[in-house]
């Protein structure tokens, strides 16, 4: 297993509209409409020029898969979860295994996605990327 790129930093707002702005206009960022079962209404993510998905910004609403409490606008409290783009899902799951690390996987179909939540010791969320593997 290895980790090859941080993939996204996530972001709940009461703002949407006004902090993918932000994100456009500043970084020239393209904002497009997160994939199903996400809406336009309550998630969009903003697109680097490699085409990659770097920040992901959430409504307060937004069914989330782990539904943390977060308090956007304090000082780092917007910030949901960190996300590494991995290869070797078999080999984390493993790791996860003997560690007696709590873990949920999830798949996202519509994009060829499987994903590993876990926290660190801190209690940061970890969200673990397997793109097609």
């Amino acid at each position: 297993m290895r980790v090859n790129r941080l993939d996204h930093v996530n972001i709940i707002t009461s703002r949407l509209d006004d902090t993918a702005r932000f994100y456009a206009t500043l970084l020239d960022l393209e904002r497009r409409d997160a994939p199903p079962p996400l809406t336009p209404a309550n998630a969009q993510w903003m697109y680097d020029a490699n085409g990659l998905a770097i920040i992901h910004i959430n409504s307060t609403d937004c069914p989330r898969t782990d539904p943390r409490m977060v308090e956007p606008g304090a000082v780092t409290g917007a910030i949901h979860h960190v996300a590494l783009n991995c290869s070797g899902y078999a080999d984390l799951i493993s790791r996860m295994e003997e560690m007696g690390q709590a873990y949920r996987a999830k798949r996202v179909e519509a994009i060829g996605l499987t994903q590993v939540f876990t926290t660190d010791p801190n209690n940061v969320l970890l969200e673990l990327n397997f793109f097609g593997d």
